[in-house]
């Protein structure tokens, strides 16, 4: 069995986007991105991972038995956080150009894009063409978004032309939310903003896409919704068909409740793989709508054992585990 990790991450250098680059961005001052200004490792006590390089990174891959893994940024998911639009698409352009030559490296590597959703409204050309030349041109697997920063939910119609092209072009939406959620400010710690920030901008972009009739609007397009595990959705979809069973006018593109829309196989969530409520989410929905993801090489991942704690579960059957760790993503990313 090919095991894929379907969400794995690249830890960018700001020396290796500004190199990418045109002038005159690559000659800005500062930091490229909006910082939140703390330290995720606290001080050094966690991760050891982030400076791996790529030869360092195959071998791991070997260690845990990954056969492939797509790559997801890291800071470059702050982009959608500038309001500077040209600024904005130089750096998805730029940080797209970097990771379609990493992948180049070695054909066990894939890569997910980035574009400039705040600028959609403005210059909807500029972002599709971004988005086909990332695909076409580039190779690049799919489109990632993180929603702080953005003025709409992902349901919105502004997005729409996003979704059209990739549906049209058979790759997915990576809905991958970081850590800051609604009234961020109130947040005293890391601790606390990482465990509340993910999972909250991950329900509410979920609901979002729903309500607004994306699956109705484009019933072939992929959308998976990553790094927050999967334990959130029994509760939240049960929530979500509750609500529009008493208000389903207000979804008027909608033309059943939304826990039917999970059967259709094109909505999908990543797990992590020690997640005691994972057998749950497989009665509830199924393993066909689970991928399997390390987040390697970040400091709350699993290395070496994140593919082995999955295997070695013995809650869940062998078939679901073949489902979640190779033919889930194989038919997320369009390889099968």
């Amino acid at each position: 069995m090919d095991v894929i990790d379907a969400d794995g991450h690249i830890v960018e250098k700001e020396s290796e986007i500004r190199a990418y680059l045109p002038e005159p961005h690559c000659k800005r001052s500062g930091s490229l991105l909006p910082s939140d200004g703390q330290d995720s490792l606290m001080g050094g006590r966690l991760g050891g991972l982030e400076d791996n390089d790529l030869p360092t990174r195959i071998r791991d891959m070997d260690t845990e038995g990954i056969s492939i893994s797509v790559l997801f940024p890291t800071t470059s998911f702050r982009v959608s956080q500038t309001s500077e639009r040209d600024y904005a698409i130089a750096y998805c352009r730029a940080y797209n150009n970097f990771i379609a030559d990493v992948c180049k490296t070695n054909s066990r590597l894939k890569a997910i894009g980035l574009l400039p959703f705040q600028n959609v409204i403005y210059d909807s050309e500029a972002v599709i063409g971004e988005l086909r030349r990332a695909i076409d041109d580039l190779g690049l697997v799919g489109i990632a978004v993180s929603c702080q920063g953005l003025k709409e939910h992902l349901g919105s119609p502004i997005y729409w032309s996003i979704y059209a092209e990739l549906e049209r072009l058979g790759v997915p939406l990576c809905v991958h939310n970081r850590h800051a959620p609604p009234g961020e400010n109130i947040f005293d710690t890391l601790l606390f903003k990482h465990a509340v920030g993910r999972p909250i901008m991950t329900a509410i972009q979920f609901a979002g896409l729903m309500y607004g009739g994306v699956p109705e609007k484009f019933p072939k397009l992929n959308v998976a919704f990553l790094e927050c595990g999967v334990g959130w959705l029994p509760y939240w979809v049960e929530r979500l068909d509750e609500e529009y069973e008493k208000r389903a006018p207000e979804a008027p593109l909608l033309k059943d409740k939304p826990s039917e829309y999970l059967k259709t196989g094109h909505w999908f969530c990543a797990t992590e793989p020690d997640e005691r409520e994972l057998a749950h989410v497989i009665d509830s929905f199924g393993a066909e709508v689970i991928l399997f993801a390390s987040d390697y090489p970040h400091w709350d991942g699993l290395f070496p054992r994140a593919v082995s704690t999955l295997r070695e579960r013995t809650d869940i059957s062998e078939k679901s585990k073949q489902k979640i760790l190779s033919e889930n993503a194989k038919r997320f990313y369009g390889w099968s």
